[in-house]
């Protein structure tokens, strides 16, 4: 699965775009420098997330949409079409077809 694709099955799990969880992030004060736990404790009590998915939101919320390059393009299971992740909804994701 690729990181975009975690991001788009969290929208569907929880109705809410990856944006709209970074800025109640932001709301509860994490940001770069919280430890994964705490957004992970979050995301389970809250939305149900699991592990996985939580650490991918993790990444956003600590770090921003920017993934390594070496992600990118790589016709593997965990490849991206782009280093940025699209934080606004799939529905209006320039990238999907």
């Amino acid at each position: 699965m690729s990181f975009q694709a975690y991001l788009d099955t969290i929208e569907d799990k929880t109705g809410l775009t990856p944006r709209e969880l970074v800025a109640q992030a932001t709301e509860r004060g994490y940001g770069p420098g919280t430890k994964a736990g705490e957004i992970v404790a979050w995301l389970g009590e809250d939305y149900g997330l699991g592990r996985g998915h939580a650490m991918a939101l993790v990444h956003v919320i600590t770090k921003g949409p920017k993934i390594a390059s070496t992600h990118v393009g790589t016709g593997r299971s965990h490849s991206d079409a782009s280093d940025t992740l699209w934080l606004d909804g799939k529905a209006t994701n320039p990238d999907r077809s």
